[in-house]
């Protein structure tokens, strides 16, 4: 039996009076690649940011690989963990977002090797060995010594993903990551996660690339309003979705 690498119960995230998740209860078994759909506003990308720790979340608890992130229980309170815990808790999941946020300063070897030296302390020489084993492993090995603003922008995404995968998370994370890309480099960056998916790696993609997320997921999962409101295995969902909104949700996708 696969063993849970993550596991989400009754999460609720608030801004102000606007409460964005809504009780999310989700578990990822080792190797799964889940893909999380639905419509601007529905969390997904909140989703994401509570399970890294980038938003705080006001109710429920994110383990990951058994341990609680976040927060600990003291009684009946609930406490935020030291920053040093959070950051060590935080460097088990690996993140790609919309924009790269690459360091334009620094070839593309030197923004996959900083996190290597900086958080895991390795030398340079083993840093370098491993930025360039993963940035072939991405099809950028004779762009290691460019610098961002000499590379398009799937070439720069896909130094994002060499940089967070490099870091050896227990799960990947992906948030749109081909949403600011002109349409003709959007396959080379999903080409490099379905590559990804081959090798078993633990994924959760927020993605509205709905033709990707059906070939490439073992697991879809639709969001609505807060709520995760159907899942279950993309080639069902998608030609049989069982609710009125999903089947709404797909009419105006991209999906055909």
């Amino acid at each position: 039996m696969a063993k849970t690498i993550l596991d989400i119960q009754g999460l609720r995230k608030t801004y102000g009076i606007h409460e964005v998740l809504k009780g999310v209860d989700c578990a990822v078994q080792e190797g799964e690649v889940i893909s999380i759909i639905g419509s601007s506003g529905s969390g997904k990308t909140t989703l994401l940011r509570c399970i890294n720790m980038l938003e705080e979340f006001q109710g429920g608890t994110i383990s990951l690989d058994g341990e609680e992130i976040g927060y600990r229980a003291e009684g009946a309170t609930r406490r935020r963990k030291s920053e040093k815990e959070i950051a060590r808790q935080r460097a088990l999941t690996g993140m790609a977002f919309q924009q790269f946020n690459l360091f334009p300063h620094m070839s593309a070897a030197e923004n996959v090797m900083l996190g290597l030296v900086k958080v895991k302390k390795m030398t340079k020489p083993d840093a370098r060995a491993i930025a360039e084993k993963w940035l072939d492993r991405v099809g950028l090995s004779a762009r290691a010594n460019h610098y961002p603003g000499q590379l398009s922008g799937g070439q720069q995404q896909r130094v994002a993903i060499a940089r967070a995968i490099a870091m050896s998370p227990r799960l990947m994370l992906f948030d749109e990551v081909t949403s600011a890309l002109d349409p003709e480099l959007v396959g080379e960056v999903l080409q490099v996660i379905k590559g990804l998916a081959a090798d078993g790696m633990t994924m959760l993609l927020v993605t509205h690339e709905m033709r990707f997320a059906y070939d490439v997921s073992s697991r879809v999962i639709f969001m609505n309003q807060g709520v995760i409101c159907e899942e279950g295995d993309p080639k069902d969902m998608f030609v049989h979705p069982k609710t009125e909104r999903l089947a709404e949700f797909l009419k105006t996708s991209s999906f055909n």
